[in-house]
């Protein structure tokens, strides 16, 4: 007699919970039939902006990031009130706070916050600041998979190579010619105001 109700009561609750699924397909096609067709193809659609949840504005120009530039050298980038360039080992000295602007995709042009000059690479390679922002204050930005940065200037080469900005173990602003991808003197983490 079990095996009676069981094979009895089964199909019911099976019947039963397909009459609930087909109830809920039924109203959200109920809703979809509110939209337009361009609405229903856009959420079709898998190439649609409105799909991807990660906002890359930061890199498409005008975004800002104010920012602490520490060298791998144990250096922070500074641009004091003259326009001077070199490293910094305060931490809370107001010249080594940077503005980094994003110009288009990849470029960024750096601006001491507090001295209000950015900052700039030569032909030859030489760090300076400018008060007025130009060609040559765009710098590539690259993301390592160490979690530094590093810019090269957007303008100059030397001999088909990248020129980057650099500090060396004593806080001295290296010459583009002289620096690499891979030397620690050209490795910047950009690190939050707090």
């Amino acid at each position: 007699m079990r095996k009676w109700i069981l094979t009895w009561i089964l199909p019911t609750l099976l019947y039963s919970s397909c009459f609930h699924i087909i109830c809920l397909v039924g109203t959200i096609s109920l809703a979809c039939n509110d939209m337009t067709p361009e609405q229903m193809a856009a959420n079709v659609n898998c190439s649609s902006p409105e799909r991807h949840t990660r906002s890359y504005d930061y890199m498409e120009g005008g975004d800002i990031r104010v920012r602490r530039l520490f060298c791998r050298t144990q250096w922070y980038l500074r641009i004091d009130k003259r326009g001077k360039v070199k490293g910094t080992q305060e931490m809370r000295n107001n010249y080594n706070i940077m503005e980094i602007r994003t110009v288009e995709v990849g470029i960024v042009a750096i601006k001491g916050v507090e001295s209000e000059y950015f900052l700039a690479m030569n032909k030859e390679g030489k760090l300076y600041a400018k008060k007025e922002c130009n060609e040559d204050c765009n710098f590539k930005e690259l993301i390592l998979e160490n979690h530094y940065n590093t810019y090269a200037s957007a303008k100059w080469t030397h001999s088909g190579g990248e020129m980057f900005v650099a500090l060396s173990q004593k806080g001295v602003p290296v010459r583009g010619k002289k620096t690499k991808k891979e030397q620690k003197t050209a490795h910047f983490l950009p690190m939050a105001i707090t």
